[in-house]
């Protein structure tokens, strides 16, 4: 696709003045409007969130380790962790796969909130994250996510359709975080963790080129023709910011650590975009779970460091809060392979130069029921509504329907 256009000038003057405004009569009402009021695009220098996913529910109790309590090693004789721990107080410690982020924690750039969770849990992966996603009690089904919801009270109308506008979110994956599914569409992007994004020769491929040169479309056609070059002009800018960014920290090969590095280079650029969605995947430990959970903190906390790093030498650190989330924790009880089920509350991660650091929530308090779980003592929501609040300066309450009580790590 070498003949295509590299900006949304060069393809309007290419297809005869074919813009946004030339087709507003077959797009959305509410896209027409905003256009005609030139929406203004957000600032450059305002606030970013970097959210990484840690999916299949990461272990809260072998990563934040109560290791005075006896009842835990009664609870996990074969999985409790007795050597290398990272203290973080007299009694509790981090899992020792962890030493960037104990030394994040020791500089005061690492907040951990304890036992985080909801009311009357969900077991499920699916429905589980999707509450987490869609900031929804257990018993409510929503279909839009937080922050797509935070886009459509925050974001006039629609997409900036300017010539240098950038997506309000971007996300490393193919698949768009239901975190962003809104009621009014928005500018959202997608990309790999790594290499780039050449379109082949194949019969799609060919088509995508076929409709985006294609003169005198009407109606829907000229709509999803606007759609895709802007989606196209966005694959440019973002691969050439990639391309020719120097990172100021080393980082792991992992896909992790690569796909924030991508990011790291996005917000170098100076794009626009806010928000950023990045996913780890492998925490469901039903077995092996010593082996499989050392390696998933190890690539977390490495990447975690590298990306705060880069920031810092960068001079970005101000303007980035990272925040880690997984559908739930497991059970305090080890299983019969060496691994741990499906539970409730753990811990979470916010990270950045601007977080006040420290041990924040209620530590989880253990049962010696094998059968049952964790109580969670900090909603989830209450570290929405701070980032929202106190970092995206949003109004919470309109976005997560009420006010939750903030949780002070900003």
């Amino acid at each position: 696709m070498k003949n295509l256009p590299l900006t949304r000038r060069e393809f309007i003057r290419g297809t005869g003045g074919l813009g946004f405004l030339a087709f507003s009569g077959a797009a959305p009402a509410f896209l027409a409007r905003s256009a005609l009021a030139q929406t203004p695009a957000p600032e450059r220098d305002r606030s970013i969130l970097v959210i990484i996913q840690l999916a299949g529910g990461n272990d809260g109790l072998n990563t934040v380790v109560p290791f005075t309590d006896d009842r835990y090693y009664k609870l996990r004789p074969t999985l409790g962790l007795r050597d290398g721990l990272l203290h973080l107080n007299d009694d509790l410690a981090l899992h020792p796969a962890c030493p960037e982020l104990h030394q994040l924690y020791d500089n005061g750039h690492l907040s951990i909130v304890q036992n985080v969770g909801y009311p009357n849990p969900n077991r499920s992966h699916f429905r589980s994250t999707e509450i987490w996603e869609t900031a929804s009690d257990s018993e409510t089904f929503k279909r839009e996510g937080w922050l797509g919801r935070y886009f459509d009270n925050t974001c006039a109308g629609s997409p900036d359709q300017s010539e240098d506008a950038d997506p309000n979110a971007i996300h490393v994956g193919d698949m768009i975080p239901q975190s962003f599914l809104s009621e009014q569409p928005h500018s959202l992007f997608g990309m790999k963790h790594r290499g780039s994004f050449d379109r082949g020769t194949d019969p799609a491929d060919l088509a995508y080129e076929k409709l985006l040169m294609a003169d005198h479309i009407e109606g829907n056609a000229s709509y999803l023709q606007h759609t895709m070059m802007n989606t196209l002009v966005t694959e440019r800018r973002v691969e050439k910011f990639i391309a020719q960014y120097k990172a100021q920290s080393s980082y792991p090969s992992t896909k992790l650590a690569q796909s924030l590095k991508r990011v790291a280079a996005l917000i170098h650029a100076n794009m626009e975009t806010r928000i950023y969605f990045v996913s780890q995947g492998g925490y469901d430990t039903h077995a092996n779970q010593l082996t499989n959970h050392h390696k998933l903190l190890t690539e977390l906390s490495g990447a975690m460091h590298a990306f705060q790093k880069d920031l810092d030498a960068h001079k970005k650190d101000d303007q980035v809060l990272t925040m880690t989330f997984s559908e739930f924790g497991r059970r305090p009880a080890e299983n019969g392979s060496a691994g741990t089920d499906h539970g409730t509350a753990a811990p979470l991660f916010v990270m950045g130069s601007k977080v006040k650091g420290g041990l924040l929530g209620q530590a989880p308090e253990l049962v010696t029921d094998i059968k049952k779980d964790l109580e969670y003592s900090t909603d989830f929501r209450g570290i929405y509504s701070s980032v929202l609040d106190k970092w995206l300066e949003a109004d919470s309450s309109k976005i997560l329907g009420e006010k939750f009580a903030h949780v002070p790590f900003v």
